[in-house]
């Protein structure tokens, strides 16, 4: 590639040879066509609303606990390392893993369950479609185009899953997961930088919020080898510093294990080109086998322990019986949605029918934040209200 400050590899998105945008612009003149797409996605109002949106505890719970935003940050410097080890492009995969949770809806998964639950009958609610929604659509800045007319590359990357039914429908966006064909590598790296983000800093606030106790976690094979790696270090460290120190060994463990691993899978498979990635019929940026297995035991040990504690299980039960009323509420009433959503239901009626009329109900909740959707459910729902 050659652009600002960026070199990358032959198999790599090289920006000469994208996908472009969905509506030709003319090229920006001091930075990278996906030096662009970061920043639009950086400047977007989906982006701002993440700080208050749930990773695993609601935002009032406590100012220290990771939010949508924080952790897409993350995610996005874990990329970029992994990116520039593997002369990939910085800037692409950057770009995605800030943009990829902006189709998330407050309270996190419980969230998007209950919205799914409600949009059973009129195409589900999948958070994925629902971000590449958000930068294709719903973001209103541009004078030109609606969204946020980002690179094919980038949109493929937030596209990280999709049923086959969804995909039926975006066209060349869809095919591959038609066709089981791989996205670009740094699609690939970005999904898996999610995995690793949350995964650690999610063993980081449950301990903060007493939900995990560290000599449960010991269990863990991955905790355990950062944890005795510490302590043989630092005999006498204790409190936020020993957590930090074992959490950035997770991180770097898990990170030189990525790099290596899939250096191996790119010598063995020796793409010359992004269609060679595409075509290769597997992921080329993965695990190894050893690091597969002990990050699947460390999620197990999360979904078992943390997720699925009582405190968040009834945070989840809150939540979704919040977004449901909300939903029932704005389904039976349009008007009591901001009159710009009101209108928008009346025309997606018009041209898609009732489906077109909750979808948009569907965009008005998912782009609430936590303390918003709690707030509009007291204004709908007052306690002890009269009948």
């Amino acid at each position: 590639m050659r652009g600002p400050g960026v070199t990358v590899a032959a198999y790599a998105v090289d920006e000469s040879s994208a996908g472009g945008r969905r509506i030709p612009e003319p090229p920006p003149t001091h930075r990278s066509e996906f030096q662009r797409d970061r920043d639009r996605v950086i400047h977007s109002s989906a982006f701002r609303r993440l700080v208050y949106k749930t990773q695993v505890f609601v935002n009032h719970e406590g100012d220290l606990y990771r939010t949508r935003l924080t952790h897409s940050l993350e995610v996005a410097q874990i990329a970029r390392t992994v990116a520039g080890a593997l002369s990939l492009n910085e800037y692409l995969v950057e770009a995605i893993g800030l943009a990829h949770d902006l189709g998330h809806t407050p309270f996190g998964h419980a969230g998007q369950d209950a919205l799914n639950a409600c949009m059973r009958d009129h195409g589900g609610f999948e958070h994925n479609l629902q971000s590449l929604r958000v930068v294709d659509e719903l973001e209103e800045k541009y004078a030109d185009f609606p969204g946020l007319n980002l690179m094919y590359e980038t949109r493929e990357g937030i596209l990280k899953h999709c049923s086959a039914r969804h995909a039926r429908g975006l066209g060349e966006l869809g095919r591959r997961f038609l066709e089981g064909r791989q996205p670009a590598l740094e699609a690939q790296l970005a999904n898996l930088a999610d995995e690793v983000a949350y995964n650690s800093h999610d063993v980081d606030d449950g301990l903060r919020a007493g939900l995990l106790e560290v000599e449960e976690l010991r269990e863990v094979a991955l905790f355990r080898r950062a944890y005795d790696e510490v302590r043989h270090r630092y005999e006498d460290l204790q409190g936020r510093r020993l957590i930090y120190e074992i959490v950035r060994r997770l991180i770097g463990y898990m990170v030189d294990d990525l790099v290596e691993a899939s250096s191996r899978r790119l010598l063995g498979a020796a793409p010359r080109s992004v269609e060679d990635v595409r075509s290769a019929g597997r992921p080329l940026i993965a695990f190894s086998q050893s690091m597969a297995e002990q990050h699947r035991e460390l999620k197990r040990f999360l979904m078992h322990h943390l997720y699925r504690n009582p405190r968040v299980l009834n945070m989840t039960n809150q939540a979704w019986s919040t977004l449901t009323e909300l939903f029932e509420a704005y389904q039976s009433d349009i008007g009591l949605m901001p009159p710009e959503f009101g209108l928008a239901a009346e025309d997606a009626a018009r041209e898609h029918g009732e489906s077109g009329r909750l979808r948009v109900v569907t965009d008005y909740i998912a782009g609430m934040t936590d303390r918003y959707a709690i707030l509009e459910h007291e204004r709908l729902f007052p306690a002890g209200g009269s009948d």
